[in-house]
């Protein structure tokens, strides 16, 4: 089978890098030059551990192929995978440039019986726009929905190990070729994680789920806006816990014991961030109150995320009883969350830009994201390349990101400095007593 896969993001490069291994010719069509060319070096723009294994294999069996054009790579594709951008626009409702342009040339080059499948994910009736599109371009192309569900620093793992399969369309001959790929990825996932040696997270066989098109377009971003709604829910009784001297981790691993509940996700710190919550969250207000529905939940979600980094901040400065001004402050970690090299609102960015803003000075470290934190913090931050270049010397110590390097640590390591702001609540807070600082969690007396 040909396959082509537009757009060599998180979602597109990691889905065309497995699916090379399945013997399939992948073409993966990336218009910027830069990520091209570094993924036909057989190096992913973006850190995901055994990513790059992946990349080289695929280009060395010659069943992966990057490329930039849609005349070589469209016309032989039986199915044509859709993984480009969808940036929110100003009001929070997403912007489909790049999903109606991919649409548009695949049209110009796509064989009759050809199936689009969307994995960027759009709101409810987008699928539908396209299929009409098709209709007007005289097109017998199949429109199949196919939500993805990775996460940043795991997507080999989720892709290989899922717990789902979405796949929404009118063909349910379309719907079925779609599953049968995954179905053929599941059969090979374990050889292809002994290539990169990851270990099976999944024990039992996920699901493969066939929908209606505009239940699978409302099911991811719905899905990603419950687990963010469950943060901020947590964030919301964290911030009680520290007015009645309560601790957050107690209270939701008692509430999280309930298995109608759940603990994944009962997380209380400094927020959630990265490219899919904070635009599924506006996407989805976005789409309701353009089909009359006034999400006032998914409003306050937001609301509650976004005050996290000052409500940090004001801790801080109630720990130092004074501003911070004049105050060093060293923030450890600039990726969205660990295992990942991925800035977009990352809260420890949003947090060292307001310290800066505020006259702190600030020193920082991330043991991946640094080159692209450079271009979203201000320039008054110092970057370091270590740990212990970064820490030195400084009051105060914000943990942003819970990489191990961080975590894992014995504790007095941070000894040098007064103050230690644990805002990803991962620490031992008698420890870092214990190491002679004063201990400031989210939610923890």
């Amino acid at each position: 089978m040909t396959i082509t896969i537009l757009g060599a993001g998180y979602v597109g490069l990691t889905t065309a890098a497995l699916f090379a291994q399945l013997g399939h010719k992948i073409y993966l069509l990336e218009p910027n030059i830069s990520r091209l060319s570094s993924i036909r070096k057989g190096k992913s723009f973006f850190y995901e551990a055994g990513l790059n294994d992946l990349i080289k294999a695929g280009l060395n069996k010659g069943t992966l192929i990057p490329t930039d054009s849609y005349m070589e790579a469209i016309p032989s594709s039986e199915i044509i995978f859709s993984c480009v951008g969808t940036p929110d626009n100003p009001d929070g409702s997403s912007n489909l440039t790049y999903v109606h342009a991919a649409a548009s040339e695949t049209a110009k080059y796509a064989r009759p019986d050809a199936i689009f499948v969307q994995k960027s994910t759009v709101p409810v009736g987008t699928g539908q726009a396209i299929i009409d599109f098709f209709s007007e371009q005289k097109k017998q192309i199949d429109y199949v929905s196919n939500p993805e569900f990775l996460r940043e620093g795991t997507a080999l793992e989720d892709t290989l190990f899922f717990d789902r399969v979405v796949a929404g369309g009118h063909s349910s001959d379309a719907v079925d070729a779609v599953l049968a790929i995954y179905k053929q990825l599941e059969s090979k996932s374990k050889r292809i994680a002994n290539v990169v040696g990851i270990e099976a997270i999944r024990t039992t066989t996920g699901e493969y789920i066939a929908t209606s098109l505009n239940s699978a377009e409302l099911i991811k971003v719905t899905a990603n806006a419950f687990l963010a709604l469950k943060i901020s829910f947590a964030n919301s009784i964290a911030q009680l816990a520290d007015t009645v001297d309560a601790d957050i981790v107690e209270v939701m691993d008692a509430v999280g014991a309930d298995p109608r509940i759940g603990r994944s996700f009962l997380n209380a710190g400094r927020g959630y961030g990265g490219g899919c919550f904070p635009k599924d969250v506006s996407g989805l207000i976005a789409s309701g109150l353009q089909n009359g529905v006034d999400l006032e939940i998914m409003q306050t979600t937001q609301a509650v995320n976004s005050s996290m980094p000052s409500y940090i901040v004001h801790k801080l400065q109630a720990a130092l009883g004074k501003d911070v001004k004049g105050t060093s402050v060293a923030v450890l970690g600039l990726a969205f969350k660990a295992g990942t090299s991925d800035v977009r609102r990352s809260p420890g960015i949003v947090m060292a830009n307001m310290l800066a803003k505020r006259g702190a000075s600030v020193s920082a470290y991330d043991p991946q994201a640094t080159e692209e934190a450079s271009h979203e913090i201000t320039s008054s931050v110092a970057l370091h390349d270590t740990l212990s270049s970064a820490i030195k010397n400084v009051d105060c110590i914000i943990i942003a990101t819970d990489w191990p390097e961080f975590i894992e640590q014995p504790t007095d390591i941070y000894a040098s400095a007064n103050i230690l702001v644990d805002a990803t609540n991962r620490l031992n807070p008698q420890a870092v007593k214990e190491a002679g600082l004063q201990y400031i969690g989210i939610g923890r007396n």
